[in-house]
């Protein structure tokens, strides 16, 4: 049997960790003093509910997760609208409608919790600790050392011990990990990466932004990948807006 890493695990390890930088220096975590993050939470659920989220797996774990711990305090009174905030290093942590509808993407057609999930971009981490109510154990990697750092320190109050968070190339998955469940990424580029296909079980699903079209008419849609012994099947949905899948760490 395969061997896991252990909460937290990190890729490309260095023998000293740089200091924050750019737009993370100086940034605090809010904890939601002043806010009754309970009531405010609860009312952007039932918005979700009534715009067609009725997965209850998905509408629990957004009532139990506290979206407003993964924003910088600046930003706190506006961590439970249906908007994307700024987390730093030109990244943003998503709509709570779109972390929604690409979990009940996910989810579609599986009875009970999925298994083992994948998640390309931890970002500030809150839709790793969404995932983390869903799948029974979650590999969430992040090329960005500074929010790889800071998803830790958001998470570290929920100790979850079915989530490891890792520091590494999204494009190129997470080979011990695999296979997977499911993927989702929170990053867009132009195709699928193959290792992404490759670590994704026969019968899995991807759930991932890609680019549609070529110059000014180029954007971003919702795709939906499935693993079957004949070979994949692609869905393109929605227009969406990510950030740009990059290869590589920084």
């Amino acid at each position: 049997m395969k061997e896991r890493p252990s909460f937290p695990a990190q890729l490309n390890r260095t023998s000293a960790r740089p200091k924050a930088q750019g737009a993370l220096a100086g940034k605090t975590v809010s904890h939601g003093i002043g806010l009754d993050s309970s009531a405010v939470r609860m009312n952007m659920v039932a918005r979700l509910s009534k715009q067609g989220v009725t997965d209850a797996r998905i509408v629990a774990a957004l009532q139990e997760i506290e979206r407003h711990r993964f924003v910088d305090s600046a930003l706190v009174n506006q961590a439970y609208e249906d908007t994307s905030l700024p987390i730093g290093l030109g990244q943003t942590i998503s709509k709570p409608s779109v972390v929604a509808r690409m979990a009940e993407l996910l989810c579609h057609g599986v009875s009970g919790k999925l298994g083992r999930v994948l998640e390309i971009g931890t970002g500030c981490g809150y839709q790793a600790a969404v995932l983390s109510r869903l799948a029974d154990e979650v590999y969430s990697i992040e090329r960005l050392r500074g929010l790889h750092e800071k998803a830790r320190e958001n998470l570290r109050h929920l100790r979850l011990a079915n989530l490891h968070l890792l520091f590494g190339d999204g494009m190129l998955g997470y080979a011990k990990g695999a296979p997977y469940a499911a993927i989702i990424a929170a990053a867009g580029g132009e195709a699928v990466p193959q290792a992404w296909i490759d670590q994704l079980a026969v019968g899995g699903r991807l759930v991932a932004p890609v680019v549609k079209g070529v110059g000014r008419g180029a954007q971003q849609a919702l795709l939906v990948l499935e693993k079957t012994e004949q070979g994949v099947r692609q869905s393109v949905l929605e227009s969406v807006h990510f950030v740009p899948l990059k290869s590589g760490v920084a």
